[in-house]
């Protein structure tokens, strides 16, 4: 009874420490994110009107919401786009990310050296930083000369036209070469991502390891039945952090269109309805693949 008084009593501090560390996004969510949350709500369903001093709301029921879905074909046409990208960019993050986060777990000189290497995309993905890069003349200009003198040809290139040539598993081959292509930004969107998993590798009981070794077991089984299971709960909360961390990307169509469409031609109440169909999809896209990814979450005490 003692020892469960006391383990109930860490659990409580525990708790409580949680709480105090998102209370500062509690408190700024509910001060300054409430009320903007519920009006954009309410402006989807509306039909702005601007003027000098003038900012009214007319209520429309759902003529931006089918707007969006019959009338703007290039809308319904970007959501099937971006939501395909945004899978299959998850996908190549999880992976490059916790692969990379084995490497830098292992011993070897200079190991804290490579780890501010690979720490640099969370600095690189910065929106200073960021937009530095994209609008940089000088880096454009260096990327159009290497094309030009590379003459178009390259090793993936090769590889690519002779399995396209095969005919087999043609669509498989291209979204893999479109990952091979942007390997750049997935390791751009790998940092916070490379820096969870190798937090939960560092937690792992080095003797869980000796432990299965001098039962004989392989290093391919320890990784398989070591340490899958240990940081599993770490693949669902990377999962979700890259889903939103991608939709919140500057080169992402959608918000683009949306963000055209409320600065551009000041439609804010069809931006507003887009915002909400995207966030919509985005939430149940989370959802679903939660709780499939939660079935093989092993927790542990």
């Amino acid at each position: 009874m003692k020892n469960q008084n006391k383990l109930a009593g860490l659990q409580k501090r525990k708790a409580v420490s949680g709480y105090l560390f998102v209370m500062p996004f509690i408190v700024g969510f509910l001060a300054f994110m409430v009320k903007p949350f519920f009006e954009s709500l309410y402006m989807s369903f509306c039909v702005i009107e601007l003027g000098p001093g003038k900012f009214d709301k007319n209520f429309a029921g759902l003529e931006n919401y089918v707007r969006a879905f019959t009338i703007d074909a290039e809308f319904n046409r970007l959501l099937v786009e971006e939501t395909q990208k945004m899978f299959f960019n998850a996908l190549a993050v999880m992976v490059f990310s916790f692969f990379v986060a084995l490497i830098l777990n292992q011993k070897f000189k200079g190991r804290a050296f490579v780890r501010a290497i690979f720490f640099l995309p969370v600095i690189l993905s910065s929106g200073v930083i960021l937009g530095v890069e994209f609008n940089n003349s000088l880096m454009a200009s260096m990327q159009t000369a290497i094309e030009d003198n590379a003459g178009n040809a390259s090793i993936t290139g090769a590889i690519q036209n002779i399995l396209m040539t095969s005919g087999i598993g043609t669509k498989a081959f291209e979204k893999v070469f479109e990952v091979v292509d942007g390997i750049y930004d997935v390791a751009i969107a790998s940092g916070i991502q490379i820096i969870i998993f190798l937090s939960g590798l560092q937690t792992i009981p080095g003797s869980m390891y000796e432990a299965a070794s001098i039962e004989g077991c392989t290093k391919w089984e320890s990784l398989w039945k070591i340490t899958f299971p240990m940081i599993s709960p770490l693949f669902l909360v990377n999962w979700i952090y890259t889903i939103v961390d991608y939709c919140m990307r500057s080169d992402n169509e959608i918000m683009n269109k949306i963000s055209d469409q409320m600065i551009s031609y000041l439609n804010y109440g069809f931006a507003s309805a887009m915002s909400w169909i995207y966030f919509l999809i985005v939430i149940v896209i989370i959802a679903i693949s939660s709780y499939i990814i939660s079935k093989g979450v092993y927790y542990y005490d």
